[in-house]
């Protein structure tokens, strides 16, 4: 399609753009027949991602913030070669990451155009490159290595003689000069010396400060840059974790995506896949967030991830790449288990704001036991270029010296896609068993943690959660993400649920397994972690509701067809009255609730229903609960609910001064203090914002207390009793709030709605109970852990601000009080009080 536009002229230094858009130029070369016997390159600079084509396939990727910036169109010119020759340029009009105005994080700049500022045909001197290298490496041992070692001065001396031998205008010269340097480096280490495990990584966000559209190009822009270097590096290895473009651990959505758009360069990844150069890692569909996906979604990560690699590449993944998230749930470990999984990689730990965690290797146990062997690269980075600093800050920083003696070293351009260049891999050829350097080889996940394996006697062990202390306010940011995320993780289960139960009833009734699939898909890509925590620009935002309505309409379908072959002859008009409803219950305990159902006129009538589990009932005389719920109004404006099973008291500003479970005796809320309390808080994190909240956020707290409507009474009792009032939040924001109670009902609703103006503010609603205990209790993926409520240590307070599922509770023996939600994951308990982070 590109090929078939009618071209114009363009010269170096004009501009492109929009952002966002894409240029094609076709160019046209000539290679000078003088030029025989010499390596030529095309280079192309400009501040966008571009892709060389060539006879209508990818063939380099051109990223000026990744070092790629030329194409080589041979290695020596030869006589039966073409001297002419077109290429097609494809130029995306951003950089490598995104477009932000000013600063990497900011908003994208819709009006950016990027600048073409070299396009030249040239004669690449290989001589004085290596010879570049060799300096390069010499100087960085003689500097680093320190005086009190000889090998620094080694490396200086010799670095001196090869300047003194070289003559800039002879080449002849060269050969001897490289020779002094390959004397130092053929110096070999003794056998104790640590080994780094080399492996070519490319991390690509699936979608972070660009679009998941572009990721696409940038997964191929990435990948056909690897193959290149493979063609030409044998010895390179690629771990590939993403599901796209990415060189490096891939997720199984990155590959669907190059094997839809890049068929050819899909082939060629296949080719290195056999080789065992290419290696897929991972074992997940996308690199998800690590805490806020549900249980079920987790599972669906490694499955259809491992079923992908499965049927693309005849394996499963052994190990787990999530180097990129922003913590770790505790049940990770179970789940990896269940998926032919036992290893596990990453390095985000060591962003840690307060504590250093104490291990780069250690056996990682989850809440019911379950271990994997983990392994954290020391140099705390998935984007290494293969310098001397790196190695020797690998060696240094490892915290598990004496234990094992190998550790992974990950080396690419990562994030926004890149990967590794030649010469990164010619440093690294340098250093490959050179006295006084670490031992540096090309090497695999496999070998690696099979080494790690062998060495794991002495080995520590970690139980529990992995908790970054760092970027928390991603369980709060962007609250429609994280409402579509619950919906449709429930929607999914719901549809399940009930086909399930049609097919064993039915055996006409087709399970809809594409159509989940499908659904199932979508889901997971918006649970990459980028994208599920909310730090991800407004076009990712946008695209990931759109998926989200996708889910609920199509599972709103799916659910209503598997009713009706379910529930067929209970749907036919004389198969039940006017008046009865067909209630149906989807979780696996019996349920007995006040519904709202379609009466007469088309208006809602209340009815209190008990439906078995994972069944259905036909209402028709609702049941009369034993105490309806009565509420009144009291002389200073409070007003009192109770059902005979709790009762509450609310002040006019809608907090709760009372909340009694009568069986018990016991006053849940402290004197003097109210529950439901909103508060607001400044959030000024010291950089990433849509990612962090800092400690100091606590010491600016202040109760929102400003009422535009006061409390009042909107159902007066019987099956229901409701009460709303409105406040204002902050300077332009309101929020708008009924505090439901049922008959029989063993809790207090609260309906919540903010409209949300306000900017660089925290809402948060608090409920302190007269509750003691050392732990809280929260709900994480098919499970739950405790969190400490005190601060006694830089651990506890580090965890000022926590994720947490469906529920929070803290309980003494014999009682305690939980906080549940619907769509929220920021939570805390400090002391005695609960907040929702909202």
């Amino acid at each position: 399609e590109a090929v078939a536009q009618e071209f114009g002229p363009a010269q170096v230094g004009e501009c492109f753009g929009p952002t966002w858009e894409t240029c094609w130029f076709k160019v046209e070369l000539s290679i000078p027949p003088a030029w025989a016997g010499r390596e030529v390159h095309f280079v192309w600079e400009s501040d966008g991602e571009g892709m060389v084509w060539r006879d209508a396939q990818p063939v380099q990727g051109l990223t000026k913030e990744g070092e790629k910036t030329s194409y080589i169109l041979t290695r020596s010119l030869k006589e039966s070669e073409p001297h002419s020759l077109t290429l097609y340029v494809e130029l995306a009009c951003n950089g490598l990451f995104g477009a932000g105005q000013g600063r990497m994080i900011a908003p994208p700049d819709p009006d950016r155009r990027v600048t073409l500022s070299k396009a030249e045909l040239v004669v690449f001197n290989r001589g004085v490159y290596e010879l570049l290298v060799d300096l390069e490496i010499l100087l960085d041992m003689a500097q680093l290595l320190g005086e009190e070692n000889q090998r620094s001065f080694q490396a200086l001396y010799t670095a001196n003689q090869m300047v003194n031998v070289c003559d800039v205008t002879d080449p002849s010269t060269f050969p001897a000069a490289r020779e002094l340097a390959a004397a130092i480096f053929s110096q070999r280490n003794g056998e104790s010396q640590h080994t780094i495990h080399a492996m070519g990584h490319c991390h690509i966000d699936s979608a972070w400060l660009w679009p998941y559209e572009e990721t696409i190009r940038k997964c191929a822009r990435s990948w056909v840059t690897v193959v290149h270097l493979m063609e030409h590096n044998p010895e390179l290895t690629f771990a590939c974790s993403q599901q796209g473009l990415i060189p490096v651990p891939w997720q199984a959505q990155q590959f669907q995506w190059v094997r839809s758009c890049y068929p050819g360069l899909y082939a060629r990844i296949q080719d290195f896949v056999a080789k065992g150069q290419f290696i897929p890692v991972g074992g997940t569909w996308v690199e998800m967030d690590g805490n806020l996906p549900s249980g079920e979604s987790m599972v669906r990560q490694f499955l259809q991830g491992q079923r992908f690699f499965q049927e693309q590449f005849g394996r499963i993944c052994s190990e787990f790449w999530l180097p990129d998230t922003f913590g770790y749930s505790a049940q990770l470990p179970q789940l990896m288990r269940g998926s032919g999984i036992q290893r596990f990689l990453t390095q985000k730990l060591s962003w840690n704001l307060v504590n250093s965690f104490p291990h780069h290797t250690f056996f990682w146990e989850g809440i019911d036991g379950s271990q994997v062997l983990t392994h954290f690269p020391p140099g705390d980075s998935y984007g290494m270029q293969g310098r001397v600093a790196e190695m020797l800050k690998t060696v240094k920083n490892n915290k598990d010296k004496g234990r094992v003696n190998h550790s992974a070293f990950l080396f690419g351009f990562g994030d926004g896609g890149g990967g590794p260049t030649q010469k990164m891999l010619d440093r690294m050829k340098r250093m490959r068993d050179t006295d006084g350097l670490p031992r540096v080889q090309i090497s695999t996940p496999d070998q690696l943690f099979s080494v790690l394996e062998k060495e794991s006697s002495q080995l520590c062990t970690w139980v529990g959660e992995l908790f970054l202390e760092l970027h928390n306010g991603t369980y709060t940011t962007q609250a429609q993400i994280k409402k579509g995320n619950r919906e449709c993780e429930r929607i999914l289960h719901d549809v399940e649920v009930l086909s399930s139960l049609a097919v064993a009833q039915d055996t006409a009734f087709q399970y809809p397994a594409s159509q989940l699939q499908q659904l199932w898909r979508l889901l997971l890509l918006n649970q990459f972690h980028d994208v599920l925590p909310g730090s991800c620009i407004q076009l990712v935002v946008e695209d990931a509701l759109q998926y989200y309505t996708e889910i609920r309409r199509a599972g709103a379908q799916l659910q209503e067809e598997a009713v009706q072959s379910l529930c067929r002859d209970l749907l036919q008009p004389q198969a039940c009255s006017t008046h009865s409803t067909l209630v149906l219950n989807t979780l696996s305990w019996e349920r007995t609730e006040v519904i709202a159902r379609p009466g007469p006129d088309r208006t809602e009538t209340l009815a209190l229903v008990t439906v078995p589990s994972m069944g259905y009932a036909l209402v028709q005389e609702p049941f009369v609960p034993p105490q309806p719920v009565a509420v009144r109004k009291q002389e200073d404006g409070s007003i009192t609910m109770d059902n005979g099973v709790i009762a509450v008291c609310l002040d006019t500003m809608g907090r709760l001064t009372s909340l009694q479970l009568l069986d018990s005796g016991r006053e849940s809320v402290p004197d003097g203090c109210y529950a439901n309390q909103f508060a607001l808080f400044d959030d000024v994190p010291l950089y990433w914002d849509a990612w962090d909240v800092m400690d100091y956020h606590l010491e600016t707290r202040k109760p929102v207390t400003t009422l535009l409507k006061p409390l009042e009474i909107t159902l007066a009792g019987g099956l229901r009793g409701s009460v709303s009032f409105s406040l204002q939040v902050g300077k332009s924001s309101t929020l708008t709030q009924e505090i439901i109670l049922d008959a029989m009902c063993p809790y207090l609703r609260f309906l919540t709605q903010v409209e949300w103006k306000e900017a660089h503010k925290f809402l948060k609603v608090e409920f302190p109970v007269q509750v003691r205990s050392t732990n809280a209790t929260y709900e994480i993926q098919f499970g739950h852990l405790q969190r400490p409520t005190h601060w006694n240590t830089s651990w506890d307070w580090a965890r000022f601000e926590v994720w947490a599922h469906k529920w929070l509770d803290l309980s003494e023996h014999g009682f305690g009080v939980a906080l549940l939600n619907d769509c929220k994951y920021g939570a805390s308990a400090h002391r005695n009080v609960l907040s929702l982070s909202l």
